[in-house]
């Protein structure tokens, strides 16, 4: 059955409501700072922690007539708390708000990520020793190469995934960053003690040196990592497209029961889950390019970069793990022909066999150049004539001056390609 994508945790992370509660649960941090240096009265904390709130309409209500999404919060929040509410945002700028609950927004987001991964590089692996002995011909420029394993792929596939782990875990170092050091950063009116204060409380860690912004590399490098994550995801999808082709078939992606693949064909059977997934990929990848665009800004500070990190990060984050579900479901549910796969192996007369004939001839004496030669006249003449390569090579009398008939078999052996298959997994996957 084809996967159906249901999760609606990253969704939820990025709507309204959940920001404005990130801004108040950093305002409320620095509240509690400021009470354990004794400059909000206790009493006064109490009412703020008990009545602070906020109402999603009423921000909007206020922002169309102030023009400024901070403003028109902390005047939300101070008719819910009332007098206390002048204690509320006590030093701050409201960069200090934002890009601070933007860090926590985004390391949470990180969170889901990476969980995906793990959900992703678990069914790599058990793909991979699903079909770590299933014969198949690898290509390069499309073209038939030399005989590998499908498993390899999604060993491949494994690895890659494993890298893209670390760097979503790098990236969420990055940005887990908070920063209360006010207009231009210099602290000029609020202690160092409070951004330790608050940092420490909301689990991030100080910027080392900010202005009035925490600085743009940090969101820079993390739309970056997803999009080397959407690049890694269409590179798999592209692999299957190409494999269900007609005239390849050798993987389909899940085709469900009841579904349908053209409106005027109905024996399609299209991979539109991969090319859903490679159209995506191109908006991750030019989200990361608008993201490089947002760190240069003017001074210490402009607002340029903030319009697009309203798009840019909600998305490529909902989309980053969409995209890992729907190809997890993918994997998951793929259609595998081995039979084809031996089909289409023979389609090329044997000729993958052409690199150990050319490293037996020059074994033998001779020359690497004279051996090429010989080797791909007889490669050409099978392609023109469609007669199996072997059987060209055994009627050659020059190749016959160099090599018996039982070591042309011997050349000619499948198994000679799988020797190192065991390694190489052992090498990925460790002993297990």
């Amino acid at each position: 059955m084809i996967e159906r994508y249901t999760r609606k945790e990253m969704g939820r992370l990025w709507e309204p409501e959940n920001r404005f509660r990130k801004w108040l649960d950093v305002e409320i941090a620095a509240c509690e700072a400021w009470a354990d240096l004794g400059k909000i009265p206790r009493a006064a904390l109490a009412v703020i922690k008990k009545k602070a709130g906020f109402d999603v309409r009423r921000i909007d209500e206020i922002e169309a007539v102030v023009k400024h999404d901070v403003i028109a919060f902390l005047t939300s929040v101070a008719e819910k708390v009332g007098p206390e509410s002048r204690y509320v945002h006590k030093g701050l700028t409201s960069s200090d708000i934002v890009d601070t609950a933007q860090s926590l927004l985004m390391k949470e987001a990180a969170g889901i990520i990476i969980k995906d991964l793990k959900g992703l590089i678990a069914v790599l692996k058990e793909q991979a020793f699903r079909y770590k002995n299933t014969i198949c011909i690898g290509r390069s420029h499309g073209v038939h190469a030399e005989p590998m394993t499908f498993g390899l792929k999604f060993t491949l596939w494994y690895e890659e995934a494993k890298r893209n782990l670390e760097r979503m875990e790098k990236a969420r170092k990055i940005i887990s960053i908070g920063k209360f050091s006010g207009a231009v950063g210099t602290f000029s009116n609020i202690p160092v003690a409070i951004e330790e204060k608050v940092c420490k409380k909301l689990s991030l860690k100080p910027e080392p040196i900010a202005t009035q912004v925490v600085q743009r590399d940090r969101h820079a490098e993390y739309l970056s990592t997803l999009a080397i994550i959407a690049a890694s995801i269409e590179k798999i999808v592209i692999e299957i497209r190409h494999l269900q082709r007609t005239e390849v078939l050798e993987a389909e992606e899940p085709f469900a029961k009841g579904q349908k693949g053209s409106s005027a064909m109905p024996h399609k059977r299209n991979p539109v889950g991969c090319e859903n997934l490679s159209g995506l990929a191109r908006v991750v990848r030019t989200n990361a390019l608008a993201a490089l665009e947002n760190v240069a800004l003017w001074h210490e500070r402009d607002i340029s970069h903030s319009s697009v990190e309203r798009v840019i990060i909600p998305d490529s984050t909902i989309l980053v793990d969409y995209m890992l579900n729907r190809l997890t479901g993918i994997l998951s549910g793929l259609q595998v022909y081995p039979e084809r796969m031996m089909e289409n192996l023979n389609r090329s007369y044997g000729l993958y066999n052409s690199q150990n004939m050319l490293i037996s001839l020059t074994e033998k004496g001779m020359s690497r150049e004279d051996a090429y030669a010989l080797v791909q006249k007889n490669a050409m003449m099978s392609w023109k004539t469609r007669k199996q390569f072997k059987t060209l090579l055994s009627k050659d009398r020059e190749v016959k001056k160099y090599l018996s008939a039982k070591e042309l078999n011997n050349i000619f052996d499948l198994n000679n390609y799988f020797r190192n298959i065991d390694y190489i997994f052992k090498r990925v996957f460790g002993k297990a």
